[in-house]
């Protein structure tokens, strides 16, 4: 458990400086505060982003599932994702969906780079949007990263005698035959040709998730992934139109931005997610990040998901420590600078954590990951740690009518319970 906070007795985590722990000066002390910040939470504010009306601003961040049958979502996708819709968070957006089946990053990766994903996706899609939520979905090409193991089976690079076996055989892509680390083959250095093939599969992508009825798209630029590739100078030599200078490393990321909101509705919002820092040494950095962050900005990019590092595997890397809300200074940084929406992700965990992002103007939203496989109702746990919710109005109503009528009796009974525990019978 981390330094300064206190595990309550049914697992749940408070900060110290919260209300129950404080003597009854300081609590009345800091009672105008508690009802200011807890009367109208900006987690459970709207959002309005183009045509789109955010409930709250919780997302739920992409999460490979490696769940997906030939790229096609599967009943698994329709639990996985439609639970945090009845869990109640205001966006959801898919893991990470390959434009190419040479760019998966696993062999069971979601796509969406034929018409036969469209359906199954939308089923999905539909689910989310009977039950009050938003959904998005996120384009991806891994690139140099293509190939690789689940997680839970070890998570190494594929060899190329696997890779071609594969049904939809991969091939890995970079702008210059640079390595992501040991164990990964060296990828093809792209040909103009080869990158506007790449640029094309986004916008033909894109093309699908409207079809699909997504609310948002959100491309994916960050984690060493093919976009992300040819950012930093670690792994773009080039010396051509597409690398050199940071104009050149950064022509891809934009002529993919333009050209995909030209396909996107106008009425739509766009996000793109950046490693803000790519965790290699002299690589690429917040400064860089936030010049690019502008320059999506005026293209059209509405939210810039702020995550970190990815870009290699090799022992000689800088990575980001993790500590609680490791990447926000990301999203505060980018969203001053750059004058941009920006998304906070990373080890936020609880309720007051994520308002204080919030109010102190470090971001716009607050995305979950790992926390939302954890408890996926956070949201609607969240609401009624911060006073939005006490009746259970929020929940789905075939829950929520339940657990209201539970309410006074549980109260009652916990009530007794901790009498007995002050005064013991003899």
């Amino acid at each position: 458990m981390a330094p300064g906070r206190l595990r309550r007795c049914d697992g749940r985590h408070f900060p110290r400086h919260t209300a129950a722990c404080l003597p009854l000066a300081g609590f009345l002390t800091l009672l105008p505060f508690l009802i200011m910040t807890t009367a109208h939470p900006l987690l459970f504010q709207p959002l309005t982003l183009r045509e789109l009306a955010l409930k709250n601003r919780i997302v739920i961040s992409p999460m490979c599932q490696h769940a997906a049958d030939m790229g096609r979502a599967t009943p698994w996708h329709l639990v996985h994702l439609g639970k945090f819709a009845l869990g109640g968070a205001g966006l959801i957006l898919t893991e990470s969906t390959a434009v190419d089946p040479r760019g998966r990053i696993g062999t069971a990766d979601l796509g969406l780079w034929n018409d036969g994903h469209i359906e199954p996706l939308k089923a999905v899609v539909d689910f989310v949007h009977a039950n009050d939520g938003a959904i998005g979905v996120q384009l991806a090409h891994a690139g140099r990263k293509s190939g690789s193991q689940p997680l839970w089976e070890g998570g190494a690079a594929l060899s190329d005698e696997a890779m071609q076996a594969d049904a939809e055989p991969w091939q890995r892509l970079g702008p210059s035959e640079v390595a992501a680390g040991p164990g990964w083959s060296a990828p093809h250095a792209m040909n103009a040709h080869e990158i506007e093939d790449a640029i094309q599969r986004f916008v033909d992508a894109t093309v699908r998730a409207d079809k699909a009825g997504f609310d948002v798209v959100e491309l994916h630029f960050g984690h060493g992934y093919l976009v992300a590739s040819f950012l930093s100078p670690n792994s773009n030599h080039r010396n051509d139109e597409w690398g050199g200078s940071l104009e050149g490393r950064m022509r891809l990321a934009l002529e993919v931005a333009a050209r995909v909101r030209v396909a996107w509705p106008g009425h739509k919002p766009l996000f793109c997610r950046l490693s803000a820092v790519d965790g290699s040494i002299d690589g690429w950095s917040l400064d860089d990040s936030v010049i690019l962050a502008r320059e999506l900005a005026q293209l059209g990019v509405d939210v810039i998901d702020c995550s970190s590092g990815g870009l290699t595997e090799e022992t000689r890397a800088l990575p980001v420590p993790r500590g609680l809300g490791f990447q926000v200074p990301f999203a505060e940084r980018i969203r001053r600078d750059a004058n941009v929406h920006t998304q906070a992700v990373g080890m936020i965990v609880d309720a007051s954590q994520a308002e204080a992002v919030l109010r102190e103007g470090k971001a716009d939203l607050i995305a979950l990951g790992r926390e939302a496989l954890f408890d996926p109702y956070w949201p609607h746990h969240a609401a009624m740690a911060l006073g939005v919710d006490p009746k259970y109005e929020r929940w789905p109503v075939r829950h929520g009518v339940w657990l209201a009528k539970r309410a006074p009796g549980l109260a009652r009974a916990r009530a007794q319970a901790a009498e007995q525990l002050v005064s013991p019978s003899n």
